[in-house]
């Protein structure tokens, strides 16, 4: 054991591609969760696909406490800074402390490229925006994503700099205005499947993570909307 203290949980945005363990790990912890203050808008988004009761609250208060965009706050003597990084998500967020920053799916390696912007809520410009935001960083910041796909199938690999990225990335070099990397994210969105457990996770993670309230004969269950989303496998 190291003997390091655990202050908090944080999520970076609502998962659509697997399910969020923070409100598993408070519950066992009684450390605090957090995540950006937009996750109100793609839980209102996702309340009306999922047709969720009017009692569910779509307010974040499943959270501890929602960050705003440059918002500070301390992990042990450590300052984070939060950058607000829409695009994968209505909601995404990127925690910046020192010399790295947590950026989540916006950038991933650079032979990776960059992260889907087509769920719900999504906006291919608004992750080129964020995506500059992150590259205006110093060229020496480490950059830390949530997934790497391992392109050849090479070694797993999870941080990068932002000096690398400028001058590596597949989508950063190749579309080096807005209306190009729109065009050339929006072409590749259209070819990929969707995640199988969107329609399962989306509904737990707007929830902080938590499986929904059990009903009148005490048993949780998820919904599946059938043919909410095009190309979401319901069946799997």
């Amino acid at each position: 054991m190291r003997g390091y203290t655990l202050e908090w949980i944080l999520d970076t945005h609502p998962h659509a591609d697997h399910f969020s363990g923070a409100g598993y790990l408070s519950e066992r912890t009684g450390v605090p969760t957090a995540i950006g203050a937009k996750v109100v808008d793609v839980q209102k988004l996702w309340k009306g696909i999922y047709n969720l009761p009017l009692s569910f609250p779509a307010d974040g208060s499943q959270w501890h406490r929602l960050f705003s965009d440059g918002e500070r706050f301390k992990i042990g003597n450590m300052d984070v800074e939060v950058l607000f990084t829409p695009g994968h998500t209505l909601a995404s967020i990127a925690y910046v402390t020192g010399d790295a920053a947590f950026i989540h799916d916006t950038l991933f390696m650079p032979d990776g490229g960059t992260a889907r912007a087509d769920f719900p809520g999504g906006s291919a410009s608004a992750l080129w925006k964020s995506i500059q935001r992150i590259l205006a960083l110093p060229d020496e910041t480490r950059l830390f994503t949530g997934h790497d796909y391992r392109p050849g199938d090479r070694k797993p690999a999870w941080e990068s700099t932002v000096a690398q990225q400028k001058a590596e990335n597949i989508h950063v070099t190749k579309a080096m205005t807005e209306e190009e990397f729109v065009a050339l994210r929006e072409g590749r969105d259209r070819e990929l499947p969707m995640p199988k457990l969107i329609l399962h996770s989306l509904q737990v993670n707007i929830r902080g993570g938590r499986l929904p309230e059990p009903e009148s004969n005490g048993k949780r269950y998820l919904k599946i909307p059938l043919d909410a989303l095009e190309g979401a496998r319901w069946d799997e």
